[in-house]
């Protein structure tokens, strides 16, 4: 497959509905060392790459105020609250009656280290049967692509599991690809993480 088509097969979903209760305040809208928001950050590679590129936020989220970029679009989760299960299900919901795509490159909208040529990589291993799990020194990362076979499943869940449930239930469809990219784990969750980056 070219690498056009392979692109347009795929989704980006971004999850950034959480309550960021361990960060005190809005993390999204947080800034890095190089006066970027957290959340504008972490769509820039997703909206480099894909073409279609979805971000799950809170049922009374004002999108513009999150500085989305425009290449992106918001889809509003009423049971953000609940979980990250319930907003990654809200968002294959949505994907489910809208999108054609393949497969979908779930984000998690506090990681804005992640490099293009990572998400590249992780792109070339997407089938619609295939879930591809990226590793850094031994620790699972994100983005986990699912392919459209386990969109169904994955529509279903519920709480804070997110798609380990899912990814647990496959282990025959699981492609593991080991990079040196720390991006891949590199999350925001208090002050601290954002203090430690700029070290």
């Amino acid at each position: 497959m070219a690498e056009d088509s392979l692109i347009d097969s795929v989704a980006g979903l971004v999850l950034a509905a959480g309550m960021s209760k361990r960060f005190g305040s809005d993390k999204r809208q947080a800034y890095l060392s190089d006066d970027r928001q957290l959340l504008p950050a972490t769509l820039t590679v997703p909206c480099a790459v894909l073409s279609d590129v979805f971000v799950v936020l809170r049922a009374d989220d004002k999108a513009d105020r999150l500085n989305l970029p425009d290449k992106s679009a918001p889809i509003h989760c009423q049971q953000a609250e609940l979980g990250m299960g319930h907003s990654l299900a809200c968002g294959i919901e949505w994907l489910l009656k809208y999108s054609n795509a393949a497969a979908v490159a779930v984000f998690l909208g506090d990681m804005p280290w992640l490099r293009e040529t990572t998400l590249r990589h992780l792109l070339k291993e997407v089938s619609e049967t295939r879930i591809v799990l990226p590793f850094y020194a031994g620790q699972r990362g994100h983005p986990v692509i699912f392919g459209r076979d386990f969109w169904s499943e994955l529509a279903q869940i519920k709480g804070d599991s997110g798609g380990r449930e899912v990814i647990n239930r496959h282990p025959e469809s699981q492609q593991i690809i080991e990079l040196d990219d720390v991006g891949l784990i590199g999350d925001v969750d208090t002050p601290q993480a954002l203090l430690d980056a700029r070290v």
